[in-house]
Formats: C-alpha cells, sequence, structure tokens
C-alpha cells in the first residue's frame, strides 16, 4: 500500500481508487456482496466464493519461516497426541493450513477451540494454541520471559515453515483480487505493483512507522518484513495454491476449486 499512502503518488491514486480499511475476510465479503471492486483476501476465499479474479503479481507469503503464524504446545507431548488446540481466529485460511498439517502429524480430528489470543489462556484451556500476526510476533519476543516466570517449556512451531517441510510448497496467505464483471486492465495492476516494489524499496521507513505504534523492536519489525515476507506472486506461489486447494479439497477443509489458468 506504499503508493497508495505515501508521497508522491498517494494524491493521484486518490483520485482513482477510495480505499477502505478492514479486515481480510471482511474485504472478501465486500466482493461477493458487490460493496467493492478489489481487495486483498484470505485465499481461502477464492474456494468460498467463486468468480473472484485473482490480480497478477503480488500476494502475502512465506517460503519459509514466517514469525507470524505459531502453533504453540507443551513439550511433553507430541503433535499426534494433542487433545485440543486454543484457535485465534483472525485467519480462516491459517487455521484450514493447520487443519491439513494436522492430517499429515496423524491427528485430523483434533478439536478447534475459539479463543482470544492470549498464549496463557489458551494453554490452561488447551493442549495447544495457534496465534497468528501481532500476538505470535509478541509470543517470541516474550518467550524467553514466560520460561522464567512459569518455569514450563513450550515449542513454538513456525506453521509456515512446517508447511514448506511437509509439502515442499510455500505458505500462501493472501492475495489482492477483484469482484466477478469488474475489468482487470493492465493499468490497474501496474498500480498494485508499483506500489509492491516502491514499498520493498522503503522498508527502513516501514519498520521505523511501525515501531512506533507496536511493542516490538524496529530491527525485529524490518526482518520481518525483509526475510519472512514473500510478495511476489510468481510460479512457486501458484503452485503452492494449486497445492494447498487440492489437499484441501481432498481432505473436505474446503469445497474444491480450481485456479484459473493464466
Amino acid at each position: 500500500m506504499w503508493d497508495f499512502e505515501h508521497r508522491p503518488l498517494a494524491r493521484e491514486l486518490a483520485g482513482r481508487y477510495e480505499i477502505d480499511r478492514m479486515s481480510p475476510s471482511e474485504c472478501a465479503q465486500r466482493l461477493a456482496d458487490g460493496r467493492a471492486d478489489i481487495g486483498l483476501i484470505p485465499i481461502t476465499s477464492l474456494a468460498a466464493l467463486p468468480g473472484l479474479q485473482i490480480l497478477p503479481g503480488c500476494t502475502i507469503a512465506s517460503k519459509g519461516r514466517v514469525r507470524s503464524l505459531l502453533l504453540v504446545h507443551h513439550a511433553r507431548q507430541p503433535l499426534s497426541d494433542l487433545r485440543s488446540v486454543a484457535a485465534d481466529t483472525a485467519s480462516r485460511t491459517t487455521l484450514a493450513y493447520a487443519r491439513l498439517m494436522f492430517h499429515k502429524w496423524g491427528n485430523p480430528d483434533v478439536p478447534f477451540l475459539p479463543l482470544a489470543a492470549d498464549l496463557d489462556r489458551m494453554l490452561d484451556r488447551a493442549d495447544a494454541a495457534i496465534l497468528i500476526g501481532d500476538p505470535a510476533l509478541l509470543a517470541l519476543e516474550e518467550r524467553h520471559n514466560r520460561v522464567e516466570r512459569t518455569g514450563e517449556e513450550l515449542i513454538y512451531r513456525d506453521l509456515a515453515e512446517e508447511w514448506r517441510t511437509l509439502t515442499g510448497l510455500p505458505f500462501i496467505s493472501a492475495v489482492w483480487a477483484a469482484a466477478p464483471g469488474i475489468s482487470l486492465d493492465e493499468s490497474i495492476t501496474e498500480d498494485f505493483i508499483h506500489s509492491r516494489d516502491h514499498g520493498l524499496a522503503n522498508i527502513e521507513a516501514l519498520a521505523q512507522e511501525w515501531s512506533a505504534r507496536m511493542p516490538i523492536p524496529e530491527s525485529t519489525i524490518c526482518n520481518y518484513l525483509t526475510s519472512n515476507i514473500h510478495y511476489v506472486l510468481d510460479e512457486d506461489c501458484l503452485e503452492g495454491m494449486r497445492g494447498f486447494f487440492g489437499m484441501a479439497a481432498e481432505c473436505g477443509v474446503l469445497p474444491p476449486y480450481t485456479m484459473p489458468v493464466g
């Protein structure tokens, strides 16, 4: 979103786009009911809402460790023996990936309990916890403090890294998509790709901006934006999405979905 929020292009783009900010799942719903033309959506919405068009070029993905998607569990319990998982419901896509991984870990029917993203409370109620986004990053920052405070040994599993280990595929969280019937001309695609590239050229400024808003060091944010997140919807990511949708349909996690060619 760099060009949409910063000079010199923000004013020009404001004349062509009206920007509303909300969760990715709400973006998808607005595309489905006609209240929006373009949105950053979780990839599970592509299967749930047929007819959405994927904008070429941009994604939110990880090809290794992502750090902002964690499965945390007691060290004494192997994955196959976990009896319950407390799940932050902030991302249905992450939970779908987790479901598929539990199939591969030999524990396909473990129940997910929806709970607010508080690690201590989650582990009081369940054998494991799924943390997504800022709560996951904060949990990693507080990991050593928690050991000193509780004396409890926990295992912190990076879900994107686990997915890559299990499948050889990248972890794709979100893509830009357009509502059915919207004409995606080349200029729209270029606006988003150029904004992505200009954002990547200003990572240090973004890290400084966001470190003032959250209790995470600027260096951690900078490393996260440069090393953990992949932003280009390349062939590797497209293949990762095809693999994800195929496995999700096979396991009954999502309805069947065939990605459009091209």
